[in-house]
């Protein structure tokens, strides 16, 4: 048998593999040959590549630390044998194939660092980094789930905000034929404004409004904007909720919050001027009293009704 050899055929052995007799005689320090358990998973190697690194096991087999061993002169380590093969392959060769998976990288770190190869420790982190790197989403889409959260996320956040609140189920009539369409493309914009505009506005979806499908755009924390997407259609005998895309309004309030794309300093001129009423051009002797800061732009899918639903002689 080589000198650096695991028991069996395999340098891994099954976890739960019971010792045996029949191994080298002498398990003393002393001998060039060590038998290792480590956690029911035997190992057969040299003091030499056990103490080529300054490590916990160089300690161990140095003397300077106490080791424990069974009466058939086995030495015992008190840890997982799964991988302590690729563990005896690394102080031998200085590197190693490191497993695919993270998990398994990640459980190989903590053993090593429970040996102290710093080496080892060095290689699985920049595989971690180098597998989070490759699956990093593009962009991350956070979901509202409190009114409590959204205030925060558009108190807190340094960009603009663009808000597209679904809830289908929000809705006690049925829908038009071309609803649930229309339903999908205002989710297929959104999707696509957020990887546009990744970085520059922060995009998150609300799924506990009251709307069913209404966008919102917020600059310097300000709420500016909101085009809600539904109305109410009186067909012949119901009432019917119709959901409509208006693309082209959408495109343009999220191009009016890139205005917005500066530091969290108020900028009262800005906001007077992108808060402004587009449908009017003069505001009554009551509007006058509110600051146009404060004011918000809410374009509503116009409602009609397919027939006239009048009483007679009215």
């Amino acid at each position: 048998m080589s000198g650096d050899t695991c028991l069996g055929s395999a340098l891994c052995p099954a976890a739960g593999h019971k010792p045996k007799g029949g191994g080298p005689k002498g398990g003393s320090l002393g001998n060039k040959y060590v038998r290792l358990n480590v956690g029911g998973s035997l190992y057969y190697t040299t003091v030499q590549v056990l103490t080529r690194h300054d490590t916990m096991l160089k300690a161990m087999f140095s003397g300077r630390m106490e080791v424990l061993t069974d009466k058939e002169g086995w030495i015992l380590i008190d840890r997982c044998g799964k991988h302590f093969g690729t563990i005896l392959n690394y102080l031998r060769d200085d590197t190693i194939a490191l497993p695919k998976h993270r998990q398994e990288i990640k459980a190989l770190m903590a053993e090593a660092k429970y040996y102290l190869i710093q080496g080892l420790v060095d290689m699985c982190q920049a595989a971690l980094q180098d597998k989070k790197d490759l699956y990093e989403p593009v962009c991350s889409i956070p979901i509202i789930t409190s009114p409590k959260e959204e205030e925060r996320l558009i108190e807190s956040s340094m960009k603009p905000v663009v808000k597209l609140l679904y809830n289908r189920s929000n809705n006690k009539y049925s829908y038009t034929s071309n609803s649930d369409d229309n339903l999908l493309k205002n989710i297929e914009l959104f999707d696509k404004l957020s990887l546009r505009f990744n970085g520059r506005v922060l995009f998150i979806k609300d799924v506990i409004g009251d709307e069913i499908c209404c966008w919102s755009f917020y600059g310097q924390g300000r709420k500016l904007a909101e085009v809600c997407c539904t109305s109410i259609v009186y067909a012949t005998e119901k009432k019917q909720t119709k959901v409509e895309f208006p693309e082209a309004r959408i495109y343009e309030e999220t191009l009016n919050v890139l205005l917005y794309e500066t530091p969290r300093v108020p900028d009262n001129s800005l906001l007077e001027a992108t808060s402004r009423s587009r449908s009017q051009a003069s505001h009554s002797e009551d509007d006058e009293g509110f600051e146009l800061r404060d004011r918000v732009r809410r374009i509503h899918v116009k409602r009609y009704s397919t027939y006239d639903d009048r009483q007679l002689g009215h």
